[in-house]
């Protein structure tokens, strides 16, 4: 019912992508209320007061890498169920979506441990090309019909 063992894949894979961008938002609040560092004044009130209505570069670098997956797992989900339409192999779709997946989990490691550089970035550029690779593939696909 769902389709392609392609798009199946492609489905598992995205995913686990949103549930760790669950897992990520989820440890950016508790360290939120660890460290007594809120955004909002409301929620500072409630959890003691004002002042601590504030910033925490710990919880900054947690936001940041909450932010950073939003902007490429949200381009991911994009190409990769585009991609899936194109028919793609089995084997080479499935290598896409796991090299992707694991280079942002690797890059989410790397900058909520403050892991030494240029581990992120090599994450990340890891993680880019599948992305960059899937692009090109589906441009090549539809290009007759633009």
């Amino acid at each position: 019912m769902l389709g392609s063992d392609v798009l199946l894949c492609f489905i598992f894979y995205s995913t686990l992508l949103v549930l760790k961008m669950y897992i990520i938002a989820i440890i950016t609040g508790q360290v939120r209320l660890r460290k007594k560092a809120f955004a909002n004044p409301e929620d500072a009130e409630r959890h003691g007061g004002v002042q601590f209505c504030r910033t925490d570069p710990y919880v900054e670098r947690c936001r940041r890498a909450h932010l950073n997956d939003m902007e490429n797992i949200f381009p991911f989900l994009f190409l990769g169920a585009i991609y899936s339409m194109t028919g793609p192999s089995y084997a080479v779709a499935r290598l896409h979506f796991l090299v992707f997946f694991l280079g942002r989990i690797l890059h989410s490691v790397a900058y909520l441990l403050a892991l030494k550089a240029p581990t992120r970035s090599f994450a990340y550029v890891i993680a880019q090309v599948p992305c960059v690779s899937m692009a090109i593939q589906i441009i090549l696909e539809v290009a007759s019909f633009a």
